[in-house]
This record gives C-alpha cells, sequence and structure tokens, in this order.
C-alpha cells in the first residue's frame, strides 16, 4: 500500500507546481497524414525510431502458444525457442534482462528473465495487436529495456467509449502437427458510460513433430481470460478510471528433458487517464499492476522438484503538458516497482529469495524546427535497491543509479520520405541472476554463479532509420550499432557440473558451468521491410513483400557473443480483396558460424509459408476461414539462440485450419 500512497501523492504534486505557469491554450499541432499514433511514445506522435506493429489478424491466423511465435515475420526479432510454452522475444541479439515485456503497458510480472526455460504468462491469442519499441522510447519502462521493449496490447482495461453496444469476437483453430485445438474468444460491451471487456482462450497441443521424427516432451496446453471495465467520464468522455482481474495457467513440456513446468498468474491491473484542458496541463495518466505469478518444475510422475514464485508491483504515473517556448509537447513521469522472488525445492541453490526496489523520474519532448524537421529527447534517473545472497551465502545489498538519456530528429525530406536519427546512453543495473545465481538449474542445464561487484552495465547506441510510402512502394529500414561498457553476460567455461557443484573439464558431469562477468561489446546490423503494390483493381490488389535482418555481436576480448541469431532474407507476395486473402513468405535463414566460446554453430534453413483466407458470406464480412500452412519445406530447423539447440529441433510442416466469427 506504500507504493500506491506514494505513487498518488507523487501525481497530484505534479499538478499545482506546473499549473500556474502557464494557463494560455498551445498552438494547434499541424496535422501529419503520415504520423503513426504509437503507445510506446507518451507524447503520440511518431519517433525517429521505427515502432513495429502486428495486428490481430495476424496473430489469430499465425495460431502460435507464445508471443515470439506472434512476431516471427517482424524484421529484426527472434525467439529464444527453449520450449512451445517458454519462447521468449529477442530484439537485435538482445533478450532477458534487455527486453521488457508488458501487457497495456505494465509489467508481464513473470520469471521468464530468470530462466529460457520459463515461459511469458501472456497468451497471444488474447492480443489485439503486439508493439515492438525500439530506441529513446524505451526509457518511458525501465534500465531493463535497452534491447527494446514489447508491449501486448489487449483492452483489457477499455481505454476507448466503445461506437456499439456489443461486439465480440469468436475464433477456433486445428492443426495437423501436434494434434493442437485452441479457441478464444471476446467481448466488448457498453452501457451508458460504463465499457466491458472479457475474454477467455484455451490451447491444447500435444508433441510436436519434426523432420527427424517427434519431439518428446513438447507438448503445450494453456487457458486463461480476464474480466474489466471502465467508466468514461468529462465534457467529451476522455476521462477514465478502469481495473482488470486476469488470470493464466499453463503447462508445458521441457524438450530433451523430462520435466514439465505447471505456471499461473493472477494479476490486477489499474488504468486512469483524466483529460486536463487545452491549456498548459493536458492529461494524466495513472497505471498500477500487481501480479502474484508461480510455477512448478514437475517430474513425468507429477511430483514437484521446485516451486518459483514472483509478486510483483509495477506503477507509472504522467502527465502530458502542452506548449513552452520552443517545446511544443512534453511528458514527465515518476515509475515505482517493487518485486519479491523467492523458489522452493531442489532447484531453490539455484537463486536465493531476492528483491529488488525500484523508482524513476523521466521527462519527454519534442521541438519542431519549421514544418519539416521534428527533434526529440528524453532523460531518465533511476534508483535501484537489490537484496539477495550470492555463492559467498552472505546476505547482501546493492545500490544502483542508472542515469540515461537520447536524442534524436526526426526529417521529412518529402512528404513521402522521413529520415531518422538517434542517439542514446542508456544504464542497466544488474538483474537477480547475474548478481546472486548460485546453483544449479535444470531447465537449461547449466550450473550458475553470479558476480554481486558487478557494475552498471552503460549502451551507447546509434541508429539511422528511413520510412518511404509513395503511392504503390513502402519501405522502412534501420541501420544500427551499440556500444556496451561493462557487458554483462553468462560465460560458459567449457567445464560441467554436478548439483553440488563439483566440476570437471568436459562433458563429464550433467550441467555446463556458467559464469556471469562483464567485459566491452558491440552490437551492429541492419533490418528492413519493403512492400510494393503490383497492380490493383476494383477484384482487388498483388503486393510484392521482402524483408530481411542482420546482427553481428562481438566481445572486446575478440570472442563472438553467443546465442546471437544468424542473418534472415526473404519475400514474398500477397493478394487482398473483399472475399479472400492469399499469400506466401519463403524465408531462409543463415547459418551460424560465428557462435560464443563453447557455443555450437547451426546450420542455414529455407521456412516457406502460406494462408488462403475466405470470406464467404458477401453479408458477413467477419466470417472467415482460413489456411495457414508453417514451414512447408519440412526444414530441419535449430535455433541458434536456444540453450538446447543441441537436442531441440523446431517443429515440421504444420497445416492450420482456422474458423473466425467477428462483429464489427
Amino acid at each position: 500500500m506504500r507504493y500506491l500512497f506514494l505513487l498518488g501523492a507523487a501525481s497530484a504534486a505534479l499538478i499545482p507546481s506546473i499549473a500556474s505557469a502557464q494557463d494560455a491554450p498551445a498552438a494547434p499541432a499541424k496535422p501529419d497524414s503520415n504520423t503513426i499514433v504509437v503507445t510506446g511514445s507518451p507524447l503520440g506522435s511518431q519517433t525517429p525510431t521505427i515502432v513495429a506493429t502486428v495486428d490481430r489478424d495476424t496473430i489469430v491466423q499465425t495460431g502460435g502458444g507464445n508471443i515470439a511465435d506472434a512476431l516471427s515475420q517482424v524484421p529484426g526479432i527472434a525467439g529464444t525457442g527453449f520450449a512451445s510454452g517458454a519462447s521468449r522475444p529477442i530484439i537485435r541479439g538482445m533478450d532477458a534482462t534487455r527486453v521488457r515485456m508488458l501487457e497495456d503497458g505494465s509489467s508481464a510480472s513473470d520469471v521468464s528473465d530468470i530462466g529460457p526455460d520459463h515461459g511469458v504468462p501472456i497468451d497471444p491469442l488474447s492480443a489485439q495487436r503486439i508493439e515492438v519499441v525500439r530506441g529513446a522510447a524505451t526509457l518511458r519502462y525501465g534500465s531493463q529495456a535497452i534491447g527494446g521493449v514489447v508491449n501486448v496490447l489487449n483492452n483489457r482495461v477499455p481505454t476507448e467509449l466503445p461506437t456499439r453496444d456489443l461486439s465480440g469476437e469468436l475464433s477456433g483453430s486445428y492443426a495437423t502437427n501436434a494434434d493442437t485445438w485452441q479457441t478464444a474468444g471476446l467481448v466488448d460491451a457498453k452501457a451508458g458510460d460504463l465499457a466491458l471487456h472479457a475474454d477467455g482462450f484455451y490451447r491444447h497441443a500435444g508433441d510436436y513433430e519434426t523432420p527427424l521424427g517427434t519431439q518428446e516432451n513438447s507438448f503445450v496446453r494453456g487457458w486463461g481470460g480476464s474480466l474489466g471495465g471502465s467508466v468514461f467520464f468529462g465534457p467529451d468522455k476522455g476521462s477514465h478510471i478502469g481495473a482488470a482481474v486476469i488470470h493464466y495457467d499453463s503447462e508445458y513440456g521441457i524438450p530433451a528433458d523430462t520435466a514439465w513446468i505447471d505456471m499461473r498468474q493472477t494479476k490486477v491491473i489499474g488504468r486512469s487517464s483524466f483529460e486536463l484542458g487545452d491549456g498548459l496541463l493536458k492529461s494524466l495518466d495513472v497505471d498500477a499492476s500487481y501480479g502474484d505469478y508461480q510455477h512448478q518444475e514437475k517430474n513425468p510422475d507429477g511430483s514437484v522438484n521446485t516451486t518459483f514464485k514472483n509478486k510483483e508491483f509495477d506503477s507509472r504515473a504522467e502527465l502530458l503538458l502542452g506548449q513552452i517556448g520552443f517545446l511544443s509537447k512534453t511528458a514527465i513521469g515518476i515509475q515505482v516497482g517493487h518485486r519479491d522472488f523467492s523458489a522452493i525445492g531442489e532447484d531453490s541453490s539455484y537463486l536465493s529469495p531476492a528483491t529488488s526496489q525500484s523508482e524513476a523520474a523521466y521527462l519527454f519532448t519534442e521541438v519542431p524546427i519549421g514544418s519539416a524537421l521534428h527533434i526529440q529527447a528524453s532523460g531518465r534517473v533511476e534508483t535501484v535497491h537489490i537484496e539477495g545472497t550470492p555463492a559467498s551465502d552472505v546476505f547482501t545489498k546493492r545500490d544502483y543509479t542508472p542515469l540515461s538519456g537520447a536524442i534524436g530528429a526526426l526529417l521529412d525530406v518529402t512528404p513521402a520520405v522521413k529520415l531518422g536519427v538517434t542517439f542514446s546512453s542508456t544504464g542497466r543495473a544488474p538483474a537477480l541472476t547475474e548478481l546472486f545465481a548460485r546453483g544449479g538449474h535444470d531447465g537449461p542445464q547449466t550450473f550458475e554463479t553470479g558476480d554481486p561487484s558487478l557494475k552498471i552495465e552503460r549502451a551507447n547506441s546509434l541508429e539511422g532509420t528511413i520510412r518511404v510510402n509513395s503511392g504503390p512502394f513502402r519501405f522502412e529500414g534501420s541501420v544500427y550499432g551499440t556500444w556496451f561498457h561493462n557487458y554483462i553476460y553468462g560465460d560458459l567455461t567449457g567445464r560441467t557440473c554436478d548439483d553440488d557443484g563439483a566440476c570437471v573439464v568436459g562433458d563429464g558431469e550433467e550441467l555446463k558451468e556458467l559464469n556471469y562477468g562483464q567485459q566491452g561489446a558491440h552490437f551492429w546490423g541492419l533490418e528492413g521491410d519493403l512492400r510494393y503494390q503490383l497492380f490493383k483493381t476494383q477484384a482487388g490488389g498483388l503486393e510484392a513483400h521482402v524483408l530481411g535482418d542482420y546482427t553481428r555481436a562481438k566481445l572486446d576480448d575478440g570472442n563472438n557473443v553467443p546465442r546471437i541469431p544468424p542473418y534472415r532474407i526473404g519475400g514474398g507476395l500477397n493478394w487482398k480483396s473483399d472475399r479472400f486473402d492469399a499469400g506466401f513468405l519463403w524465408m531462409h535463414v543463415g547459418e551460424q558460424d560465428k557462435f560464443g566460446v563453447f557455443d555450437t554453430p547451426t546450420d542455414g534453413y529455407n521456412n516457406l509459408s502460406a494462408n488462403l483466407v475466405v470470406r464467404p458470406f458477401k453479408s458477413q464480412p467477419g466470417i472467415e476461414l482460413a489456411i495457414v500452412g508453417q514451414n512447408l519445406t519440412n526444414d530441419v530447423i535449430r535455433n541458434a539462440s536456444a540453450f538446447n539447440k543441441e537436442d531441440v529441433v523446431m517443429p515440421g510442416r504444420t497445416v492450420r485450419f482456422v474458423l473466425r466469427v467477428a462483429t464489427f
């Protein structure tokens, strides 16, 4: 409760301290037909860095059991691929403690950053869309987002009053591989000034097939849902206060092992927004969430090896200001977070109970220079207090003050061409495992040792972007470089250990020894997405699509950063019309021969996917039938980013049949 009080008191203090500064209305902003309003920017305007978005149609057709699957065709995004129920997104070669997972802007409140075998308790079937935020805008969400932010938006707390009294969607699908059944439904309703939302999903998949046979213990089962609502008020019903209760339950196997995970989470999210007028004070948003998470790692007979628990509070208050001198828009905010982690059972020696507490303040602002150039700047100061017990068995407290800042420019070269450049310097406090890991972890088969003396990691990044939207031609591309000082990573030593920490050189024991350390590192790469409409008639249009990405990462000692995704390049065609859509995408993924010390290479492969969507009833366009094929080449796919890639092959040829009924 004291965190809620601190958040509310600080939010209230923001208003009177600034309200007297200026009461005159701000000059209206010039409309920009190319502006994309995204939740990643507190200013509601386009950023110099590119925000990738996956819509509801793509999510339903992809049909994967994790967020990484839904993002599989976004340039620069890969997945850890450890298990069907536990594949976390990787952004430009960075994952875990450098990629923040959010649900409607609030923390996922899980332990997926503690180990690659731990899933994210957000099912893609519950998402309306997914945004990937990179660059300066990540400063809004904390120091654990150097690589980027994946924000799953699901409207569980409605932020707009629906236009219809009742609307909904129901979808179901069957996939030939793994005998996969899944269904999802959602309902939105309006009663006067009250908006209500409910959703639920169910998924059941057995062990999947690969070109080399059945991948044992690869099953995944899950269900969940939510109930939420918001009340709207104010002159234009632009203000709202709402909350939602969310439950998630999942069971999934760990391939190449006999253990399986039984995961559950209950979370409460509160969201509010207050329109303050047309003067200096524009709006105040206050969001908070509390998640109670646990999972049990079980044997085939159902006995429990270890129980992991995580209780986490996350909150943010953000005030949007109008024009102040040459500053056209400014957002200032505070963020408070608290996390309690514990483990009980055999793997409890891997990480003893640990606590982290953080408070932060941040600022975003925008300066237009003429009508074509916009400068955006941001800054964040954060305090992080972490407590835990490392391998020395001496209870340890560490305090960090990461400072971060960024400046970027977006230039309208022509109405159709935009160029962006961003420089950022971001500090990150070490994570719980990096400081306090102290034993064997059965899932990834590692014996890990943290270092409680680790320093703040700093990433200095430079990124250039280009956007072209000219008639039939659209292109988005980025080139980037990140120079790390005190980069923290898990260093495989080439030794193996037993559960008691007795280690030998070579493969004589079950667990790979991994020690956390830090040194300099350099990441660089590029990514692009091109679409060209070949022709368009009254019957429909045909579009060509080409995409690709490449990431390279080296440590200062000359070795490669481990588990970096290889390059990808591919393309395809898409036909869209009122009655049916069809398309295919061929993707070549290169071999990874630039692997880390004591890591292993992976071969390249080709992946062909295709889809056909039919809307059979002209009077009911919300009824769709779809057939989706994945890995139609049936190639042997090993994920270069996975800890268990030597033992695990990704799913082979899969054909999915989807029925979707929606009202609009």
